[in-house]
This record gives C-alpha cells, sequence and structure tokens, in this order.
C-alpha cells in the first residue's frame, strides 16, 4: 500500500503544469523546443554568410535539443519516383534513405545500433549531391528543398537513440509514446518503480543548496545519470534486436524520464533550486 501511494505522489509530481512553481524552492522549466530543419544543413556551415549562429558551425547542434512532443512524421506526400530531383534517395522512410549505411534496413532486420560517424559521411555526400543551390528557381529546386528537409530530419532522429526508438515505435508498430490519446505510454501503468527512483533524484537535485559543494554533488548526479542512460539505451537496442516490441516500449519510456534528468543536470545553476521534469 505504501509503495502504491508514494508511486502515485510521484507521478502527481511529475505531471504537475509547468506553471505551478514552489514558494520555498524557484523551480525551473526543462521544456524544449525544436523546429523542424528546413534549410540544408550544408547552407548552414557556409562561412560567407556571418549572420548564421555560430552554434549552426556545429554539426552537433542538427540534435543537440530533443523534442519529446513529435508527431508522426510523412516523408512529403512526393515519392522518389516522382520527385524532379536527380539522383534521389528512396523516402520510403528514414532507414531507406541511408542505404550504404542501413542497408537491411529498420531492426530487427539490422541492429538498433547505428554507426553515427557512417551516417553522418553518407548524410554529408546526399546534401552536396542534392543541395537545393545546384538548381535554378523552380519545380526541381524546389522538391531538391523539400527533400533536403527530410534529409536534415532523418538524420537528426536516427543520430539520436531516443528519436530513433521513439520513431521506430511510432511509424512501424504505431504506438507513439508521446500521445495523450492511450495510445502511448499512457496505455499501459507506469512503472511504479521508476517513478519512485525519478522522484529521489527530482529531490535530491532540489536539495543540493549552493557553493561549491553544490558544484560537486550535481557533478556526481550527472556522471550517476550518464550510467542509467546508458543502460537504458543498451536495453533498447537489445529489445529492438530480438523483437520485443512492448520490451522496447519501457525501455523507451525510461530513457525519455533519464534524457529530462540529464536536460535538467546540464542547465543547473547554483541558485536555481530544483527542476521540473518534463517527460
Amino acid at each position: 500500500m505504501a509503495t502504491s501511494l508514494r508511486a502515485q505522489r510521484a507521478f502527481q509530481r511529475l505531471t504537475v503544469s509547468s506553471t505551478v512553481q514552489s514558494q520555498a524552492r524557484p523551480i525551473h522549466t526543462t521544456t524544449r523546443k525544436l523546429s523542424t530543419p528546413t534549410a540544408c544543413f550544408l547552407c548552414r556551415l557556409r562561412p560567407s554568410r556571418p549572420n548564421r549562429r555560430t552554434s549552426a558551425i556545429f554539426p552537433s547542434a542538427l540534435f543537440a535539443q530533443r523534442t519529446f512532443t513529435s508527431t508522426p512524421s510523412t516523408l512529403n506526400s512526393a515519392s522518389s519516383e516522382t520527385l524532379p530531383v536527380p539522383n534521389a534517395p528512396d523516402t520510403t522512410n528514414y532507414y531507406t534513405i541511408f542505404p550504404q549505411t542501413l542497408p537491411n534496413g529498420p531492426p530487427p532486420s539490422s541492429p538498433f545500433t547505428i554507426d553515427v560517424q557512417a551516417l553522418r559521411r553518407e548524410f554529408f555526400s546526399l546534401q552536396n549531391t542534392l543541395h537545393p543551390d545546384k538548381y535554378p528557381p523552380g519545380p526541381t529546386k524546389t522538391a531538391a528543398e523539400s527533400l533536403s528537409a527530410i534529409i536534415n530530419e532523418a538524420y537528426r532522429t536516427l543520430s539520436d537513440p531516443l528519436l530513433r526508438a521513439q520513431y521506430l515505435l511510432r511509424e512501424f508498430h504505431g504506438i507513439d509514446v508521446t500521445a495523450e490519446d492511450g495510445s502511448g505510454a499512457g496505455a499501459q501503468p507506469l512503472d511504479p518503480e521508476l517513478l519512485m527512483e525519478v522522484m529521489d533524484v527530482q529531490e535530491a537535485i532540489e536539495e543540493v543548496g549552493e557553493g561549491q559543494e553544490a558544484v560537486e554533488k550535481i557533478a556526481v548526479m550527472k556522471k550517476e545519470n550518464d550510467e542509467r542512460v546508458k543502460g537504458c539505451v543498451q536495453a533498447l537496442a537489445e529489445a529492438f534486436d530480438k523483437g520485443d516490441v512492448e520490451g522496447a516500449r519501457g525501455e523507451c519510456v525510461r530513457l525519455k524520464f533519464w534524457v529530462s534528468v540529464a536536460d535538467g543536470l546540464r542547465e543547473w545553476e547554483p541558485g536555481m533550486g530544483g527542476i521540473r521534469l518534463i517527460h
């Protein structure tokens, strides 16, 4: 009974509206926004455009922030057969866009774990071949711009284990772990043990205080959480590789919590108090 009541308390704390703040401790909301890439990634690398943000120079900027509320994506109504772009890839799904790196398609036909460096090389090769600036204004240029945006999103998604898992569950198994209509994680009760563990971490962050000691405690928490994330990614890969969809769903939910903790810890500053986890 005590465990059940505590789990209920944990769930209430984790789902409270982000507009509610504690008067005792300031709460920092870690809500993240990530706009869907519309411009070619290579355009962001051009030094001749000084008005671009410095952070856009680095490839990691494409997926430094994660969105946990993505909706089912469509790869554009125009397929590679109808797009008037020479050498356009097969856009049936994100895996078919990168045939050199992912020739066997999604798990369980191929491992969940991806060679991100190889994926990156193929991504740059595709964008160099299909760059919209190679075409004059007209239907082909417009199609190339749309195709470039699709390739950007596919690369961003497949490069990130959490986004990759959410994509696989949604697109190939009809499970949206971000949905609130019963088709996602809410279709099954959240693990009480996970809820209590997350609540304990949240309380520990709220109680670190200030000063150098607080900074050292946060550093330790970051290392501990990195291990949690690493373990979740490994368990997620094993579930997908075995075709265990329900197991993958559960691990995806767990990973989403720990990634949220990681984001909060990364943004923590002395005097901030606690963080509110977005799941």
